[in-house]
């Protein structure tokens, strides 16, 4: 098993003397090979979210499992990607990859055909001995994300990774993204603050409230794009221009913006 569980999980920070409450009575799953993305208001807890189940950040009450196990500190099968590529700027695209290898000390020849294979699925094939600061934005990205798949994780946790990314090479990055998904299946949290995205990628879309972080409403896309056969289509354009996929933008853009208009009030 490689779900996530988080049951009744509250964060409290200590600030300037007060009790500061980040989170309030989070529960919300993540299936085995199911893609979830969690969207809200800039500061609702999304991020914190993720670091909880990534084990770098610990819950005030309630508590955070991974494959049936109360997490409490990294593990090998949880792997990050962060919004900021975090490459090593001295290795290149194949030293990398392989950085996480070594600590695991998997075998050289099992490393070698690892890498060889991730480099393939990520599309960086001819890049191998390329610097980082030889690529662009989205093949840095491509390397962080090939980093990640290389250590087999039966979980995957996403923040904001397409986030310091150009419109355009975020759209190629979300059909990459999509297509690797489909290779190779993995369980996945991702946090974004792009509905679109959100919708395009994820089976079902967590929605928070503001500070303290609560679930508003958790939306599920699955059983609308399965209905709607968007699978056959292989650019997010086409897919976007679908009244299904216009009719729950909206319905997420709403909640949203309740958000904001009660603050604004």
């Amino acid at each position: 098993m490689s779900n996530i569980v988080f049951s009744n999980v509250s964060r409290s920070f200590r600030r300037e003397g007060k009790n500061f409450l980040a989170l309030d009575d989070i529960t919300f799953s993540v299936q085995e090979k199911e893609f979830v993305a969690v969207v809200g208001p800039s500061g609702c807890g999304k991020t914190t979210c993720l670091r909880m189940a990534a084990g770098l950040e610990f819950v005030s009450n309630g508590s955070v499992a991974v494959g049936g196990k109360e997490v409490k500190a990294p593990g090998p099968e949880r792997a990050v990607v962060f919004q900021q590529f975090a490459l090593f700027p001295w290795k290149t695209v194949s030293e990398n990859i392989r950085f996480g290898l070594r600590s695991l000390r998997v075998p050289r020849n099992e490393a070698e055909d690892r890498i060889r294979c991730n480099i393939r699925l990520m599309g960086l094939e001819g890049y191998e001995s390329a610097y980082p600061h030889q690529l662009s934005g989205g093949m840095q990205q491509r390397v962080a994300i090939a980093r990640a798949y290389v250590l087999n994780p039966t979980v995957l946790l996403m923040d904001e990774p397409f986030g310091a990314l150009d419109a355009q090479t975020r759209t190629v990055m979300q059909e990459e993204l999509l297509r690797v998904g489909r290779a190779n299946p993995r369980t996945v949290m991702f946090i974004t603050h792009a509905v679109e995205e959100a919708v395009y990628l994820a089976d079902r879309v967590v929605v928070m409230t503001r500070r303290p972080g609560r679930i508003r409403e958790i939306i599920n896309i699955k059983s609308i794009r399965d209905a709607e056969g968007w699978q056959q289509y292989e650019r997010i354009e086409d897919v976007m221009d679908l009244e299904s996929f216009v009719h729950l933008r909206t319905q997420i853009w709403r909640l949203l913006r309740e958000q904001n208009e009660r603050v604004a009030n």
